[in-house]
């Protein structure tokens, strides 16, 4: 087991009422190396939890701890913020004045000059902007902006990267490729990561474990293979899968067999062939994906959703037989 690079213990964090939502009593510890995903929606607590894991907010109970260490709170230090921590916000805190290799190179001191060259060479390359050095943060794009805000963060030789939506001004075409080179950084460098995002794929595509959190409260935790299979939550189903989610009596229409609670299930858990248990069902709309169609099916006033790869196969107002090969009863 990998070892243990901070511990978060029963913290809570409360706001006045009406304004941002707090924490409450939130346990969980982060390996060394290893990427760590926040999720959930807007005004879930996610950011609350990595100032307080960063030492920017106070906490009203429980503790963090790096290595072991009691994470001091910002009314105990002059420069809130732990130093072996460096965090990345959305604002990215950039001189937008200076051009880039200024901008990271800033950060490291003048007592060897020859090694912040180096250390700064070294992590423009890693984040590929080797080739903007010379340009002006106002010259950038945002999700240009987002790569220097990283690097200056990692060139200090930080052991733990907190980012805060680290992906939400960055293009979709460009998503995917930060990602994935956060990824191999992580890996190279053994620099932990812990990040929050309310988009799930972020954590899906990255981490190595999962946090779902909502109304300040940790739901799940764990794998995100296995949170996936696995959700313990209507909220985290839908969250990670865009789930179908039925109550008892619908589901018992389509031949669920369930008593009580509600019946969960994504579209690709529903098969689009002929079998001892399948039902007729009307195809009500098709959604283009790309490579494949949503299908929005529907049978005795139950609507579900299925994948179609076969694009094209079954259209509007036609008539489809379908199947639910696994469903999950969950009561909330």
């Amino acid at each position: 087991m990998e070892d243990q690079i901070i511990s978060v213990n029963k913290l809570s964090k409360r706001y006045q009422p009406g304004t941002a939502q707090g924490i409450n009593q939130i346990s969980f510890s982060v390996g060394r190396g290893t990427i760590t995903a926040i999720i959930g929606e807007s005004g879930s607590g996610k950011s609350t939890l990595l100032k307080s894991i960063y030492g920017l907010l106070k906490a009203d109970e429980g503790e963090v701890l790096f290595m072991g260490k009691r994470v001091p709170g910002p009314d105990e230090q002059l420069i809130p913020g732990h130093k072996a921590m460096k965090m990345v916000t959305q604002d990215f805190s950039l001189n937008i004045y200076a051009k880039v290799y200024d901008n990271i190179a800033a950060m490291l001191s003048n007592t060897d000059v020859h090694l912040k060259q180096q250390k700064t060479h070294a992590v423009m390359e890693q984040l590929h902007i080797a080739h903007l050095r010379e340009k002006k943060i106002t010259q950038l794009s945002g999700g240009e902006q987002q790569r220097v805000a990283i690097a200056r963060a990692l060139v200090t030789d930080t052991e733990v990267l907190l980012l805060d939506e680290p992906f939400s001004q960055v293009d979709a075409l460009l998503k995917n490729q930060l990602r994935a080179d956060l990824k191999r950084i992580a890996a190279e460098t053994g620099v932990t990561i812990i990040m929050v995002s309310h988009d799930p794929a972020d954590g899906l595509f990255m981490a190595d474990e999962l946090l779902v959190v909502k109304d300040g409260q940790l739901l799940q935790k764990g794998n995100p293979e296995h949170i996936y299979n696995h959700p313990d939550h209507v909220y985290t189903a839908q969250m990670l899968g865009n789930a179908v989610t039925l109550e008892a009596e619908d589901a018992r229409r389509l031949g669920l067999e369930i008593n009580q609670g509600k019946a969960v299930f994504y579209p690709e858990w529903v098969e689009l062939k002929t079998s001892w248990n399948s039902r007729r069902f009307e195809v009500k709309d098709v959604y283009y994906k790309g490579f494949y169609e949503e299908l929005l099916l529907e049978r005795h006033g139950v609507t579900i959703r299925a994948l179609q790869l076969n694009r094209g196969e079954h259209k509007k107002s036609e008539h489809v037989q379908a199947s639910i090969s696994r469903f999950l009863t969950l009561k909330s």
